[in-house]
């Protein structure tokens, strides 16, 4: 509902009356909150505003405005609280669970759908259609969305956790956040979850970070699978069929340098038969497919040569702990279809795994190195190399997998490089590098013409270097000494381009090398900057 700017009718102080109800109100819409609980949230005395507007699709909302957050928002006489208030109150609504990178999609407008919903152990909250609900995200229980509930817990269970599961009206980062003091969510310890509390299972069940959907680590692989593979999540992302393949890792020659403990390294090696079983093994068709048959017949016989792959050696002692991890990983996802008796009924087989940025220079030290100390340079040829399971499992397609056994350097880097996920990564001072797959687009600077044979110049993809559309509209509104506006960019999606008056490529330029700093090569249209002495 805010994921858009909205319009503001009126913003007015609260009258005593009004005060009284709203308390009333608040009273009877949160039952759980107590009396000294709602006095706090709408205090006697302390200033309190109304706010009338207007989203962006014409829905009256009314908002209860305090110490400068909103605290509170009325449509169509439901009354609903914000993020700002459930951080006061966390426990305030029934709450589900999603994960993070979700949260840019509610953010954008969007509904939360049932697949993007982790169930805890403990199960569904119990609501009915038309509750009102929280989303929280894993790892953390302060809420990031309000919505209503698209139908009961149970029609969602026996949906199979398929279609619309909340109607959102609410979102951290949305405009209503915006127009508070755009504080962080606070960090909230998520209630317990998975199986009894076990000692040397604390660690496995981590929280989750905005960086990596789940708290463990990505798999530390020997060799290529190491620099290559875990970190070859780089360009941006590795998918699930990328990364799973890691049969030879590990092998029965273990790096002497490697000081890793048990514990950790039966870690890595489960998560590699794992990726290896999902990739290899496993089929669409094959679901609903019973954990212990997965564990059974496919995790262990992947199980490099050589070694002996035992859960019980692992951080995470049992099979079932381990599923719990990756399903909060969002690769697959587990359900009880009878009593007792667990099953895989769902594989996300393009899971994003996100990595380091390698450039293409450094991809190819890598390969040459991995290949140089695992003697696959062939001996008679040295421009050919052999390919061993995780070369073959990397870069081949299936049916080359039995006929392709050597490959010269330049196919093997080729094909090496066009696996990976192109992505860019853009730097702000003071600020966290921003990492997003894709190529990006440059800066757009066009010129068009108006009512009355008027030119004015438009500029598009700001965003996309960490500039706010605003503030450069207003930056050109006071060079230029002309009037300019923000509007949608057509074609692209919530997208913004400032309209500014007359021919102002050559202030915008300037604005953009100078000031800004942009390199040149991420801004197309200066030479459309009217000549020396011609008119604009």
């Amino acid at each position: 509902m805010f994921a858009k700017a909205f319009r503001v009718k009126s913003n007015t102080a609260i009258k005593g009356s009004d005060r009284r109800k709203l308390r009333a109100d608040v009273t009877a819409a949160f039952p759980t909150l107590g009396t000294d609980q709602v006095t706090e949230l709408v205090p006697a005395k302390e200033e309190l505003t109304i706010v009338k507007l207007y989203a962006h699709r014409g829905d009256a909302v009314t908002v209860y405005v305090s110490g400068g957050n909103p605290i509170l928002f009325e449509l169509e006489k439901n009354l609903y609280p914000t993020v700002y208030t459930l951080w006061s109150y966390p426990d305030l609504l029934p709450t589900f669970t999603t994960w993070p990178l979700v949260l840019e999609k509610l953010a954008g407008g969007a509904d939360l759908m049932l697949p993007g919903l982790v169930v805890p152990p403990a199960g569904l909250p119990q609501v009915q259609k038309g509750d009102l609900c929280a989303v929280a995200l894993v790892g953390n229980r302060a809420p990031v969305a309000v919505g209503v509930a698209a139908m009961s817990t149970s029609e969602m269970l026996t949906s199979g956790l398929k279609g619309r599961g909340l109607c959102v009206l609410h979102t951290y980062q949305d405009h209503l956040w915006r127009s508070g003091d755009k504080s962080s969510p606070p960090s909230m310890a998520p209630p317990l979850a998975v199986d009894p509390p076990d000692p040397s299972e604390e660690e496995a069940s981590g929280q989750a970070d905005c960086a990596l959907p789940s708290g463990l680590s990505p798999p530390t692989l020997q060799g290529v699978e190491e620099e290559v593979r875990g970190r070859r999540q780089l360009c941006g992302e590795q998918t699930l069929s990328e990364a799973a393949e890691d049969p030879g890792v590990g092998g029965p020659n273990p790096d002497p340098a490697d000081c890793k403990t048990l514990q950790e390294q039966m870690d890595e090696l489960l998560q590699q038969c794992f990726l290896h079983a999902l990739k290899s093994r496993v089929r669409k068709a094959d679901l609903p497919l019973l954990t212990s048959t997965f564990l059974g017949s496919h995790v262990l016989s992947c199980c490099p040569e050589g070694r002996q792959l035992d859960i019980k050696k692992s951080s995470y002692k049992k099979l079932s702990k381990f599923l719990q991890h990756m399903q909060q990983e969002q690769i697959l996802q587990v359900k009880e279809l009878s009593k007792g008796v667990e099953s895989i009924v769902a594989v996300d087989w393009k899971h994003p795994r996100k990595g380091s940025l390698l450039e293409g220079s450094e991809v190819r030290t890598l390969i040459i190195d991995y290949a140089k100390k695992n003697d696959l340079v062939d001996a008679e040829n040295n421009n050919l190399v052999t390919l061993d399971p995780v070369l073959s499992d990397s870069i081949l397609e299936k049916s080359e997998q039995h006929t392709v056994a050597k490959l010269p350097w330049d196919s093997l880097l080729t094909r090496c490089l066009e696996r990976l996920q192109p992505a860019y990564q853009v730097t702000f001072p003071g600020r966290e590098p921003v990492v997003r797959r894709g190529r990006i687009c440059p800066i757009d600077i066009a010129l068009a013409q108006r009512a009355s044979n008027k030119k004015v110049t438009l500029v598009r993809n700001l965003e996309a270097y960490g500039l706010d559309p605003w503030a450069v509209a207003a930056t050109l509104q006071q060079h230029c000494q002309a009037s300019t506006t923000v509007t949608p960019a057509p074609g692209a999606r919530d997208g913004l381009q400032v309209q500014i008056q007359g021919n102002q490529v050559h202030h915008l330029g300037r604005l953009l090398l100078e000031e800004y700093r942009l390199p040149r090569k991420y801004i197309q249209g200066l030479e459309k900057a009217p000549r020396p002495g011609k008119k604009k």
